[in-house]
């Protein structure tokens, strides 16, 4: 007997994002081109239900092209990006490679890359160890690009190079961390060059605003996400700092709290954007088998963009 009556507040924009999209795509029409197997170096996409996809169809995960047995198959980067060095091996092995960078990480790369041509020394606002960073650090050589992770960093940090500073950003973190990041590089390094148009992506934003609007209504929130996904760990963040302190991640692991769900009206939703919204539709489904239902979509904005697969696949 269904008797308690739950309100979902439905998150839009949510889940993938164009540069996702663009990555999987590139995967499926690799496995199309050349046949299975193809290797895919680091997971395509921060998502084990889209991983464990590609996989039943022909994609091998390898965290270094050494790994790679059979080196006439060829291989793709993944959406996050990868340092330079990383084609150049693959070169070197004689290995056709097929990058999938989200084209808004590329772009974060040539930043870095221009201003350390020009001679800046270039600092990262963004999360030490996630690959996004590395690919974005491994564009320049070691020593002429630093990370600053938060405040702390900005106190602490030195120009010891004495060249002129620059910055840019993760495209996955959290605007509003961020934005207190930058206003503390600004105070302490006024003449910082910042980049002209801003590093995190629009996926981003538009997800952790959407959050933003509904959180403060919702008694509980879930993100549909993966634990190694940054910008699902930041849409829970949102929500928290939002007016939402009951907001948690669900991932491939998690059990549904529905004992603690009953307690609540309205509960909110979003999914991060390496998420499938079949594991939001999953999701709903397991609480209509608990609750009476009734849901409502708040979008904030309708996205239409789109990226181009690479030719070669074509």
């Amino acid at each position: 007997m269904k008797s308690k009556e739950i309100k979902i507040l439905l998150a839009a924009p949510r889940g993938f994002c164009a540069g996702v999209e663009r990555a999987i795509e590139i995967v499926k029409k690799s496995i199309n081109k050349y046949g299975a197997p193809v290797y895919v170096r680091h997971e395509i996409v921060h998502n084990k239900h889209v991983v464990d996809g590609l996989k039943k169809i022909g994609a091998i995960f390898v965290e270094e092209l050494d790994e790679i047995k059979d080196k006439t198959r060829p291989v793709i980067f993944s959406a996050h990006g990868v340092p330079k060095k990383v084609p150049v091996e693959a070169e070197n092995f004689k290995m056709e490679y097929v990058d999938a960078t989200c084209p808004l990480v590329s772009k974060v790369h040539r930043e870095a890359e221009n201003l350390n041509k020009n001679g800046l020394q270039v600092l990262l606002i963004g999360h030490k160890n996630h690959p996004e960073v590395i690919g974005t650090m491994g564009q320049i050589p070691e020593g002429e690009i630093d990370l600053i992770e938060n405040i702390n960093d900005v106190n602490k940090y030195q120009n010891k190079s004495n060249r002129k500073l620059a910055f840019v950003t993760q495209t996955t973190l959290s605007v509003d961390d961020t934005k207190e990041i930058i206003l503390a590089l600004k105070k302490k390094f006024p003449d910082i060059k910042e980049p002209k148009k801003e590093d995190i992506c629009y996926a981003t934003t538009n997800r952790q605003a959407a959050v933003k609007k509904i959180a403060k209504e919702c008694d509980m929130f879930f993100v549909i996400g993966s634990r190694n996904s940054s910008n699902s760990l930041r849409l829970v963040e949102v929500a928290k700092n939002s007016g939402c302190i009951n907001s948690r991640l669900i991932h491939s692991d998690s059990n549904i709290p529905f004992d603690e769900i009953e307690k609540f009206k309205t509960i909110g939703i979003s999914s991060g954007a390496s998420a499938p919204e079949v594991l939001v539709d999953n999701f709903i489904n397991n609480l209509k088998k608990k609750f009476k239902i009734s849901m409502e979509e708040v979008r904030i904005v309708k996205e239409n963009i789109t990226f181009k697969i690479p030719g070669k696949l074509n």
